[in-house]
């Protein structure tokens, strides 16, 4: 008989909108209602939690379009303690050499401890963003580029480029996506914003300027530090047991690559694309230089990666058509199905078990639901909203 999954212990690495992990035993429950071994498949991984949640009990196959999932799926699957396995204080003094040096060439000497009025405090934020305009000749510039000044300082941003040039070094070893991975947290907890980069804040009143001054104060590396060291010594010395797999492909063609097994999918539920709120990570992991996107010639301000993808389940004329594809994927893949969407989602539940009745006509179809508050990562009133949690089973 196959023993039951349960939610190991497993570290966070990002905050992440509509995240499963406070109730990943809802989900666990689920799955233990259809899976009968073989592989789990997290078809929409986003922040990758239910590789993290099983990944040392079950073979699983981690996907999301996202760049940014792939890499925390591996640090929670494939990742291991080789030999040339770096300490932080390797990563970081080798970062911290390269910090120094570009930020004399830079001339940067913005001392936010030393702020005390919201003229000064906009003074240096107006100061920072001017790098953005100026044209660089080394490499490993991105952030110092495109964010000074927005979501980050620019000595921030200096740092986060930093470590992603040292982490280079590392990219052969299996300990890559647990470096990325830990510099993705040292960006989320140094941050302006709200735990998402959709849109950064401006100074306007001296509550924001305060509420700001926070986190322009926190260093990147000492968070990098902490959640490195949480993780990196408890890795396993070995590869893992289970033959893990990750990609990056849309959901339809991913179902086309699986056969069998168990799918667990998680597809956006409201309007709001999730390349919008995690752009920046996006471009951490690819470090590609990315097109800014425009709007009427005007660079937006979100400062959002041109060509970022769009997801059928965030606009509501083609979410029915996208609920279909995924059925029918998954009945073509002989798999078993757990679908979590909830009371708040772009169509109703009732609609969404009424596309799968026609899609599974002979199979058992089950709704298990949950009330659970979701995380908006909004500082207002609604950070986090009363939903109604459902699991639809089709066995």
């Amino acid at each position: 008989m196959r023993d039951t999954l349960i939610q190991r212990d497993y570290p966070h690495y990002i905050k992440y909108m509509g995240s499963k992990s406070k109730i990943m035993d809802f989900v666990l429950e689920g799955i233990n209602e259809v899976y009968t071994g073989g592989v789990i498949c997290d078809l929409f991984a986003g922040s990758a939690s239910l590789a993290g949640a099983v990944g040392d009990q079950a073979p699983v196959h981690s996907n999301d379009i996202q760049n940014y999932s792939a890499t925390l799926a591996q640090a929670y699957l494939t990742a291991w303690r080789s030999s040339g396995c770096p300490s932080a204080d390797d990563v970081l003094a080798q970062a911290e050499e390269i910090v120094a040096r570009h930020k004399r060439t830079l001339g940067l000497n913005y001392n936010y401890k030393m702020i005390g009025t919201l003229e000064e405090f906009n003074h240096f934020e107006r100061e920072q963003q001017k790098l953005i305009e100026r044209s660089f000749r080394r490499e490993w510039h991105l952030f110092v580029k495109n964010y000074s000044g927005t979501w980050w300082s620019a000595e921030q941003c200096l740092w986060i480029d930093a470590i992603r040039q040292i982490a280079e070094k590392y990219r052969d070893l299996p300990i890559y996506p647990v470096i990325l991975s830990s510099l993705m947290y040292a960006m989320a907890y140094t941050s302006q914003g709200t735990g998402h980069y959709a849109q950064y804040r401006d100074a306007k009143t001296e509550s924001s300027m305060k509420d700001i001054l926070i986190y322009r104060r926190r260093d990147v590396a000492p968070y990098f530090r902490r959640k490195y060291e949480d993780v990196a010594p408890n890795l396993a010395s070995a590869p893992p047991q289970f033959h893990h797999s990750v990609s990056t492909l849309d959901f339809s063609d991913c179902l086309d690559q699986i056969q069998g097994g168990t799918v667990y999918a998680d597809p956006p539920y409201c309007f709001v694309h999730y390349s919008r709120f995690y752009h920046a990570i996006e471009t951490l992991v690819l470090y590609d230089y990315p097109e800014i996107q425009q709007k009427n010639g005007t660079v937006v301000k979100g400062r959002y990666r041109e060509g970022r993808h769009q997801s059928p389940f965030c606009i509501r004329t083609q979410v029915p058509g996208a609920f279909m594809s995924l059925f029918e994927g998954v009945k073509k893949a002989g798999a078993s199905l757990v679908l979590s969407y909830s009371n708040t989602g772009m169509i109703t539940i009732d609609e969404v078990g009424e596309l799968a009745a026609r899609v599974f006509k002979n199979e058992t179809v089950e709704i298990l639901t949950t009330d659970h508050q979701h995380m908006t990562l909004g500082r207002q009133k609604d950070r986090h909203r009363e939903v109604e949690e459902c699991l639809l089973l089709i066995r």
